[in-house]
Order: structure tokens, then sequence, then C-alpha cells
């Protein structure tokens, strides 16, 4: 059986099961569920940024407002 087809099942089965069952999968589950992850750039990245920052600033790379960005992604504009 595919996942896509577990999921559907485990869907319809949840969608339909009584408050017990529901509270007792989700107690099984809940670590994984309640699990945040917390992303935190690394001290190369954070370089690679502060660089990328800089020229910016400065002026030596081109910088694009949202919506140029938008119409460059959408094929609207030219860079």
């Amino acid at each position: 059986m595919t996942t896509s087809a577990i999921r559907k099942k485990l869907i319809n089965f949840i969608a339909d099961a009584d408050d017990k069952k529901i509270k007792g999968m989700y107690m099984l589950l809940e670590e994984e569920i309640e699990k945040e992850e917390v992303f935190t750039l690394t001290d190369e990245h954070m370089v690679i940024l502060d660089t990328e920052r800089e020229k910016h600033v400065s002026g030596k790379s081109k910088s694009y407002s949202l919506s140029q960005a938008k119409q460059i992604i959408r094929g609207k504009k030219s860079s």
C-alpha cells in the first residue's frame, strides 16, 4: 500500500473515530507532534549573510523590490 493510500485511510479513520481513540492516538504521537524544530544559522551562514548585506548596502550588488522580483519571476520584466 502506498503512503498516499495509508494517509487517506488514516484521515478517514480519524474523522470517524470516537474521542477515546483520538485521545489515545494523540498520546502515542504527542511528543512527535509537539516537537518544535529550531532552525539556527551556522557561523558560516552568518558570514555569508553579512557579506551579502554589505554588498547590498554599499551598492555593489543589484537589488530588487518585492514587486520587481515578482515581475522578474513571472517573466514580465527582465533583470
